[in-house]
């Protein structure tokens, strides 16, 4: 397929088939970004410093997630969104890593439950309390462990609950059953290099790779394959993303040989050439791809850039359509992406940005400019919900589901969630830790033994809650006191 080139707002449209479509046509054509007021930001954050390409933040409707520098191990933090202003330098972290936590991901089917990965070699998942920390949790509901080096990448299943993804240095990427603890699939031969970045496809059927070695591979897990592999996919040796679109496609970002930065789209069905390749600048920043499905729009924050520049995917040439580009003074430390149930559809919100500075986060709001206060059914189609399509179970036997779809009409209230249960299996039952190539993924799994497992369950949830009660009392105890000393120092 040709290769298109890339049409600046300021440059010349393609003359196609007539003269007269001098400007595309696009209701997403006039979207403009504007940062939050300073009072609205989150102050006095120590942002990670550790030299790794990851966003440093994650998000959902409920809290920000933001790694932060901390001595003696790996630390971040977990605000509500309401809970602006400056954070004191004492509020509660989640620490429970021994090394710098390298990446972070809210689970899409629970919002209080975020997993870490970390140069400690593992992984761990969190539950977060309902109203935010009010002590530092320093124990996590589960421990992951099976990589060799340090863990740069986690990432959940879009559709299927409890399946989580992570990628370490030791090139291997390993999917874990959260619900049992256990490693089920483990692809160790398939890089021969360090693995940049891995991305799910929308039904989460099969994954994406872009590695050190210039290549970006699909991958089915389950079959332990690989389904298609471009060499060479952009020529320079920076690093490179890869990310899968809602039709199946895959977005690209990478450099060519002369270090300009570039992003290209592909068929994983024909890899020869891409569908379109466009070269932007020669700023050497990581561009890190945000992708919305609903509204095909890809936005692009380079690390260390001042600035977001978005594009639109169509199916017609160029593919790759330019839209606008965000700039701001400062450079982006890492930035997070608040998914679509989390924003407010009274204002024609179509994305929300959480860009860390050196010492604050900063919210930034994409907007399409509409007259009309009423829905904008156009800009919001049904939306991924917080429902898992399908069990752990059933997606490693084989079975796939799209995102169960909710409408945002009306809002999105976040329901209760329940909590993250972790039942691991009889250690003498066990099987070798993970599936290696030979082994078979689908062979029948031994079923736990059902009431043991709820009483166990039912016997945590308890202690767990009168833990919380006790903690609950000792702070309020602490308080009285601390003000009855206030009224004493008053009184006299």
């Amino acid at each position: 397929m040709q290769k298109a080139t890339l049409i600046a707002s300021c440059q010349k449209p393609e003359f196609k088939d007539t003269m007269r479509r001098v400007v595309r046509q696009s209701k997403f054509r006039h979207v403009f970004g504007q940062a939050v007021k300073n009072d609205q930001c989150y102050d006095d954050i120590r942002v990670s410093r550790v030299t790794w390409d990851s966003s440093f933040c994650a998000v959902n409707p409920r809290f920000v997630a933001i790694i932060v520098d901390a001595s003696g191990g790996g630390a971040f933090l977990v605000l509500p969104l309401h809970k602006t202003g400056r954070i004191d330098k004492s509020y509660p972290t989640v620490c429970g890593h021994t090394g710098p936590v390298l990446d972070i991901d809210w689970c899409p089917h629970n919002d209080q439950v975020i997993a870490s990965g970390s140069e400690d070699c593992t992984v761990m998942v969190w539950q977060i309390p309902e109203n935010g920390l009010t002590l530092s949790l320093t124990e996590p509901v589960v421990v992951l462990e099976g990589h060799s080096k340090r863990v740069g990448i986690v990432a959940w299943h879009p559709t299927a609950r409890n399946v989580l993804l992570s990628a370490g240095c030791d090139n291997a990427i390993i999917i874990w059953n959260v619900g049992t603890g256990e490693a089920l699939i483990n692809l160790d031969d398939m890089h021969v290099d360090m693995i940049y970045n891995v991305s799910w496809n929308r039904n989460g059927s099969l994954i994406c790779t872009a590695s050190k070695d210039k290549k970006v591979r699909v991958i089915d897990p389950r079959k332990q394959e690989i389904v298609a592999e471009k060499e060479k996919t952009h020529e320079g040796a920076r690093p490179m993303r890869a990310i899968f679109l809602a039709d199946g496609n895959i977005f690209t970002t990478g450099f060519s040989r002369m270090s300009e930065r570039q992003l290209a789209l592909w068929n994983p069905k024909n890899m020869e050439e891409p569908i379109a390749l466009h070269e932007m600048d020669t700023s050497n920043g990581v561009l890190l791809p945000f992708y919305d499905p609903d509204t095909n729009i890809i936005y692009l924050c380079g690390k260390g850039d001042s600035s977001i520049r978005y594009f639109e995917i169509t199916d017609e040439s160029p593919y790759v359509h330019y839209l606008n580009t965000f700039s701001s003074k400062e450079p982006q430390r890492g930035m997070g992406f608040m998914p679509k149930r989390g924003l407010d559809v009274n204002k024609c919100e179509i994305a929300r940005f959480f860009k860390l500075h050196e010492r604050k986060c900063e919210p930034i709001i994409m907007t399409v400019p509409r007259k009309s206060d009423l829905f904008q059914d156009d800009l919001y189609p049904d939306t991924a919900g917080p429902e898992a399509a399908l069990e752990a179970e059933e997606w490693f036997e084989g079975k796939n589901a799209d995102p169960l779809l909710i409408s945002l009409k009306h809002g999105y209230i976040p329901g209760k969630n329940r909590d993250l249960k972790v039942v691991k299996k009889n250690i003498l039952d066990n099987k070798p830790a993970a599936n290696k190539k030979s082994d078979l993924i689908n062979a029948p799994k031994k079923a736990a033994d059902a009431s043991n497992s709820q009483n166990e369950a039912k016997l945590d949830e308890i202690l767990k809650e009168l833990k919380s009660i006790k903690d609950t009392i000792t702070n309020q105890d602490e308080r009285i006191s601390k003000l009855e000393q206030q009224m004493a120092k008053i009184a006299d």
